[in-house]
């Protein structure tokens, strides 16, 4: 019996050992939780370092464009970082620091070939961080020009494309990050046909004639009638450009003939300092009215509507200027192409179909419904001489466009 006892205690204490884990095993799960949860925290908390440090090198552009890189933050550059636009191609910190520095007249050569030299930043985008911890591109979106004082008639050139960043983590660094290369791309020359907007790379010689074609003589120009309407040069595109305009208020009137919309605008506004351009609104159907404006006021930084034209509010509508109206134009995003025959209807027509189709090319969308008129502008008298700049405006759809 003690024997058959002995056995039964045998049989049960196996049993438990088949049943319940050892005492080791369950240790060693505790332990192995705590090293996995650890590891994942250590995860987490380097991920939330990088994307901070991602943002900082943001920020750290942005500055950079505000003050055209003065002083450039050379510590967020690999010292074997590379630059590569459609002209040029550099490496090294210092050789990427000497050419900015050169294009801002911050240099003996800079000084002797350029002046009123500035960028302007549209916005920067970018810098996801991948599951595996590899940092995406950072593409920044702007707007230089610069003028060549070498050169007699002292020439204006304009660019506007992207720039795109590649970033690396260098945890050996106080950055936590770096910048590896920067591709520059021109949207005069860039921009794949018929390709939403997409960039390629294209030959140096074909960017340096856009480049040399921005500094010939103009030739005999006819002169503005007024001060210009300012805007924000967006995009100096393939035979177009893209402007932001701010807010404005004008006087609008019918007309059947252009000089007599001039001569009657030129007198209600009389001692106003309209501007230029007049706007001429014509409909497609060529059967309604034709409308032309003259932008008498705009929104100025820190103001949300332009100023009040007290004596162009009091008379428009009244007795010999009944047919006048005052109007305000919200901010808008507006694609122009320039013209220089005279603006006679099949011009302006054919003008706005070939904008169009530029737009639609490079991935723009144009704002619904623009297509039932035809807006064109005209900056000089009635009767200059000269050279004549005409433009056909098309506003553009707020998600048609990459300028927000």
């Amino acid at each position: 019996m003690r024997l058959s006892l002995s056995i039964f205690a045998t049989v049960l204490s196996l049993g438990a050992a088949f049943t319940q884990p050892p005492f080791p095993f369950t240790a060693n799960k505790a332990l192995n939780t705590r090293i996995l949860s650890t590891s994942q925290d250590t995860s987490n908390e380097a991920s939330l370092k990088l994307r901070n440090d991602v943002n900082v090198l943001k920020r750290v552009l942005a500055k950079e464009y505000a003050t055209f890189f003065d002083p450039m933050e050379t510590i967020y550059y690999a010292k074997d970082v590379s630059f590569t636009d459609p002209m040029t191609s550099l490496s090294g910190v210092e050789s990427y620091q000497n050419n900015v520095d050169m294009l801002a007249s911050r240099t003996a050569m800079g000084k002797f070939l350029f002046s009123d030299a500035g960028i302007v930043l549209h916005n920067i985008k970018g810098g996801e961080i991948a599951e595996d911890g590899s940092i995406g591109e950072i593409t920044t979106r702007w707007t230089l020009r610069l003028t060549a004082k070498v050169i007699p008639w002292k020439p204006t050139a304009r660019f506007s494309g992207i720039s795109v960043y590649t970033v690396a983590a260098d945890p050996s660094s106080s950055t936590g990050v770096a910048v590896k290369h920067q591709q520059d791309y021109w949207d005069s020359i860039n921009i794949v046909p018929n390709n939403e907007g997409e960039y390629q790379k294209v030959d140096k010689s074909i960017a340096i004639k856009d480049f040399l074609n921005q500094l010939s003589p103009g030739g005999f120009v006819a002169a503005t009638a007024a001060p210009e309407l300012p805007y924000q040069l967006l995009r100096r595109g393939d035979g177009y450009e893209v402007r932001r305009y701010p807010g404005y208020s004008g006087v609008k009137l019918p007309y059947r003939r252009r000089d007599e919309g001039f001569g009657s605008l030129g007198a209600f506004t009389k001692g106003m300092s309209p501007l230029s351009p007049a706007l001429m609104d014509i409909k497609t159907d060529d059967i309604s009215d034709k409308y032309m404006t003259w932008p008498l006021t705009f929104t100025s930084p820190g103001e949300s509507e332009p100023p009040v034209v007290k004596d162009a509010v009091e008379n428009a509508g009244q007795g010999q200027w009944r047919t006048m109206k005052v109007v305000t134009t919200p901010p808008t995003v507006v694609a122009v192409r320039e013209f220089s025959d005279a603006s006679m209807e099949p011009v302006v027509r054919n003008a706005d179909r070939e904008l169009r189709e530029m737009l639609e090319r490079d991935g723009l969308e144009a704002l619904d419904g623009s297509e039932d008129k035809v807006r064109f502008a005209q900056y000089d008298a009635i009767f200059s001489m000269g050279k004549r700049r005409g433009e056909v405006w098309i506003d553009l759809a707020t998600s048609g466009h990459p300028f927000d």
